[in-house]
């Protein structure tokens, strides 16, 4: 096991092999590619002449360097090929027989010093090795897709790896350029073990009509900065792949936010399973095509449309960074802003910080001098409600707390003008229990945005069930003004993104509880494989560990969902007054300012 990896088998040749063929070869080893399917490997041979010939257009590789790379890649449709690979990494079909077919045989055909290489993302390791003659020699080696690019590669250890074969597959990665984290054996292993617990959450909140598809892929992309929404994830993945993953996750920790979503198996046993169909949760151009196409479920512009009412003037409640970073989205957009405080001396700091965010726009060349004065000029600082008495639209952005809220909307009730407009920003309250703090349930709608405001595009707009038609369309109108991106959900706990993002962070807690993996792979795993801007405890010290805790228990217990149960290991740092960059220490320590 200690040779130097430099004759490598692929045993299938998808897109998924076809791309690690591709690493391998640019990376000068000698690939033997293996499928069945001849047309497979005409169309992986196709596939790596386009892909290194982009390469060289955009002046990655040399065209030399491309000629040497297409002569190390040879296609061969037996096992046999692989009898002088030094490893051998498969990426068949994701189920036990398939792959346990491929073992027994290749058994009988490499050298007893062969390393073999499953790339399951959801089967057991050592359930596949023990199906092998020499299960030390059989590990995970898990790239994620497209393996050119993706940064990130799971080695997995079973029980019965030998330790030379691990580290053997370890060098090769990093040789590769790539990323390697070591992981456990267990279903999904830390990246996709995260991951599709969260894709599933978000299938599920589709298939309750929850939201729209639309809406639900905006909301993560905006509110998270994630590089795709769930479900045209989803759609790239598979379907019917990743309904086998959370079968496979869910038998090993019958955990019910594991359980597919029925939805996954309706649009699998139709054949619509995604990019490769043609149609998944989208319509796309063609079978395989990147680009979707509208269908019956696409919104049209006048369905959002509705008539509303006439905003001028707005007022803003609130002292802190929340409220200062509303006040000027507002300003800047045109509108005349009060922004009021408790005291006039809170409310002139708060517009203080306005005109500090506005200097730095300035200096950045985002905004002209001009503009910062102008829309410095529209914000009027006041230090009571009183001054909302003529504001078109009332938005509070005080303390989450239920019982301070209600109490400001039953002075906005008596203060603000009859068919004004009355928006919580709240993340996780109930908008209903606010609005029936007033006299008008029907004026009151959640409009939430997320931190900074100023830079943060997202809109969540939370409807009650007496919210009034017009009060919906009248927010979703003055979203647009603002240059936000609306996006309707119903009032239930976490709206759209936190109630996906957080059990999410609480999956991730669990995993260190456990010592499947480290903060740090775990981390790494999240940003390199999935595209994330932050790892899942880079954001929870972000966030705020209190803060997290505060919205996981909201979860818990609107949703009553024993896998939202708060991690212990959260509730402990929280009560040692550990809660993340704000004290200097969270899962992680930092240097105090």
């Amino acid at each position: 096991m200690d040779t130097p990896l430099s004759t490598i088998a692929v045993v299938g040749l998808g897109t998924m092999g076809t791309g690690i063929a591709e690493v391998l070869a640019l990376a000068g080893r000698e690939v033997i590619g293996i499928d069945i399917s001849e047309a497979a490997a005409r169309q992986a041979v196709t596939s790596l002449e386009a892909s290194t010939a982009r390469a060289v257009g955009r002046g990655r590789i040399t065209e030399q360097e491309r000629a040497d790379a297409l002569a190390r890649f040879r296609t061969y449709d037996t096992l046999q090929a692989a009898a002088d690979a030094e490893l051998v990494i498969e990426v068949v079909p994701e189920t036990y027989e398939i792959k346990q077919q491929v073992f027994r045989e290749l058994d009988a055909v490499v050298s007893a010093t062969a390393i073999l290489a499953t790339g399951t993302n959801a089967l057991s390791v050592t359930r596949l090795a023990a199906e092998s003659q020499h299960p030390e020699r059989v590990l995970g080696l898990h790239f994620f897709n497209p393996a050119p690019a993706m940064k990130l590669v799971e080695v997995v250890s079973s029980v019965l790896t030998a330790p030379p074969a691990v580290e053997a597959v370890t060098r090769l990665a990093r040789e590769l350029g790539k990323e390697p984290v070591a992981v456990g054996d267990r279903p999904g292993f830390v990246a996709d073990g995260l991951l599709f617990g969260y894709l599933n959450q978000a299938a599920a909140m589709y298939e309750a009509n929850y939201a729209s598809r639309e809406d639900i892929d905006a909301a993560m992309k905006l509110g998270c900065g994630l590089p795709m929404g769930p479900l045209a994830l989803l759609d790239l993945i598979g379907i019917d792949t990743a309904r086998t993953v959370l079968e496979a996750m869910y038998s090993a920790s019958h955990d019910r936010l594991h359980a597919p979503a029925p939805v996954l198996g309706q649009l699998s046993e139709a054949g619509l399973t995604g990019r490769k169909a043609g149609r998944g949760f989208y319509t796309y151009d063609a079978p395989g095509g990147q680009d979707v196409v509208p269908d019956a479920l696409t919104p049209s512009p006048e369905a959002a449309a509705g008539t509303g009412r006439e905003i001028a003037s707005v007022g803003v409640a609130g002292s802190g960074t929340m409220a200062s970073g509303i006040a000027e989205v507002f300003a800047k957009a045109g509108y005349t802003v009060v922004l009021a405080a408790r005291g006039q001396e809170k409310a002139d700091l708060a517009k203080s910080r306005i005109a500090k965010s506005l200097e730095r726009s300035v200096t950045k060349g985002r905004l002209t001098a001009e503009a910062r004065d102008e829309t410095l000029a529209r914000i009027t600082a006041a230090g009571s409600l009183d001054a909302f008495a003529e504001v078109d639209l009332a938005v509070e952005a005080v303390a989450e707390d239920l019982q301070v809220k209600q109490q400001l909307f039953a002075i906005l009730d008596k203060v603000c003008r009859p068919g004004a407009v009355l928006a919580t920003t709240t993340s996780s309250l109930p908008v209903i229990a606010i609005a029936r703090a007033t006299a008008r349930p029907e004026d009151v709608i959640g409009m939430h945005f997320f931190n900074p405001a100023p830079a943060m595009k997202l809109v969540e707009v939370v409807r009650t069930v007496l919210t009034a038609d017009d009060v919906h369309a009248t927010v979703r109108t003055v979203c647009s003004k603002i240059r936000k991106h609306p996006v309707d959900c119903g009032d239930r706990a976490g709206f759209i993104v936190n109630a996906l993002l957080f059990p999410y962070l609480n999956n991730a807690i669990k995993m260190v509880e456990e010592h499947y993996a480290s903060l740090d792979d775990i981390d790494a795993a999240m940003k390199l494989g999935g595209g994330y801007p932050m790892g899942p405890f880079e954001l929870l010290d972000v966030v705020g560990l209190d803060v997290s805790l505060a919205i996981e228990k909201v979860l818990h217990r609107e949703f009553r969902d024993p896998g939202l149960a708060p991690a212990p290991l959260l509730e402990h740092l929280v009560a040692a007054g550990c809660l993340g960059r704000k004290t200097g220490r969270g899962f992680r320590e930092y240097a105090r300012r």
